[in-house]
């Protein structure tokens, strides 16, 4: 899901290394645990893939220097300048950014429709949430609706009388970190169909206003203009 996370975020904006580690681990959660380790193979396989691109940096305007009449001071200017320019091609590599191209839309629009064996997956679902709006409105909906079945399934299972194991406990405990779940999975059931009918409610047309009639003057008979 990582590819998910650096596409959704450069179809914002284009952001270079830093910018995108950072971000990512504010959309995915610190248990993620992005690093630089694991950021760059997967920039690199979506610039393979075509998916992003890199934008080349722009080169920094160098202010002239001002001749001072010494040689002292013109050595000194040139030595400034040397290590100034070295510290700007260092920025420029250090800070290429990346951007999306139409190839990495159609791979984003790939993942977020995708219903792998993770769609059960908390934070999968949560990372397509927050990008979902890149998607088309009916697209949204399905992603939704989808999500709502899932939960139901899993609150029935939850409702169901539990089968215990051969030698496994079933004290006040178990049975209570049961009910949280089923009370856990009715919230995010309610919170998901807030989603849709919300969702369904944009897709509406909006309510012409009722006009009244534009009213005739009433001319009373053997009346004279």
């Amino acid at each position: 899901m990582l590819e998910l996370a650096v596409l959704g975020l450069l179809k914002e904006q284009p952001l270079h290394g830093y910018e995108l580690k950072k971000r990512l681990g504010e959309t995915l959660g610190f248990l993620w645990g992005v690093s630089y380790g694991s950021l760059y193979p997967a920039l690199r396989r979506l610039e393979r893939d075509g998916a992003i691109e890199i934008v080349e940096p722009t080169a920094p305007t160098k202010a002239p220097i001002t001749a001072t009449g010494s040689v002292t001071g013109d050595l000194a200017s040139a030595r400034i300048r040397s290590v100034a320019d070295r510290l700007a091609s260092g920025s420029r590599r250090t800070r290429k950014a990346y951007r999306i191209t139409e190839r990495g839309d159609a791979v984003l629009l790939e993942l977020l429709l995708a219903d792998d064996a993770r769609a059960d997956d908390e934070r999968t679902f949560g990372l397509k949430l927050a990008f979902c709006r890149h998607l088309p409105q009916e697209a949204r909906l399905q992603l939704l609706e989808r999500r709502r079945v899932l939960l139901l399934e899993r609150l029935d299972r939850s409702r169901r009388p539990g089968r215990t194991s051969v030698g496994a406990t079933d004290d006040r405990y178990t049975r209570s970190l049961r009910e949280h779940r089923a009370r856990s999975t009715q919230r995010d059931l309610e919170w998901i169909e807030e989603l849709i009918v919300l969702e369904r409610a944009d897709e509406s047309p909006a309510p012409v206003e009722a006009q009244s009639p534009a009213t005739e003057p009433v001319v009373q008979e053997g009346a004279t203009t």
